[in-house]
């Protein structure tokens, strides 16, 4: 058996839950959680909706959506955003971080996320809005059930866990 990865991260919330870990079942994946989030809405730091505490949906409904491309073969239940399957007024789809934020600075768009941002990847452009929205996010990673982790995804994870702690989620204990 040959693997690609030897560990993913990805969250499950109402809509793909049941479709995802049916996958899991059938390819032998193994999800473990890390933490709980709610949606927050990404936008660069000089768009009107920074000035609001929460946004709804109906807030959101002038601005461009950004999205990744999932390519054609994806199912919208992988999606890498909450809420990707709603419908707007428009919709941009990009291939990579950098356009993704620059688009949020350009062109006052949004995307949905967990609201963990990283200052040191955005500089501080990007600011985390939470969604006004009855959902959440469990992230966690995935692994092939006969697969021992190796110690360098064992640190990863170690590590990956603090970066969390630090934003201050609490890390789902098994």
């Amino acid at each position: 058996m040959q693997f690609a990865s030897e560990i993913g991260i990805l969250y499950l919330n109402n809509f793909n839950r049941q479709v995802m870990q049916r996958l899991f079942k059938e390819y032998d994946l193994e999800f473990t959680p890390l933490f709980k989030a709610l949606p927050h809405v990404f936008v660069g730091r000089q768009n009107p909706l920074t000035k609001k505490k929460r946004v709804t949906l109906a807030d959101l409904a002038d601005y461009p959506y950004l999205s990744y491309e999932q390519g054609d073969n994806n199912s919208f239940y992988f999606s890498e955003e909450i809420l990707s399957t709603l419908d707007r007024k428009k919709n941009i789809k990009v291939s990579d971080r950098a356009t993704i934020f620059n688009l949020m600075v350009g062109l006052n768009g949004y995307t949905i996320s967990s609201g963990i941002i990283s200052n040191k990847l955005n500089d501080d452009k990007i600011v985390a809005i939470p969604l006004d929205v009855d959902d959440s996010m469990t992230l966690g990673w995935l692994k092939h059930s006969q697969l021992e982790l190796s110690p360098i995804a064992k640190n990863y994870l170690k590590m990956l866990k603090e970066h969390i702690r630090g934003y201050g989620f609490e890390i789902i204990e098994k």
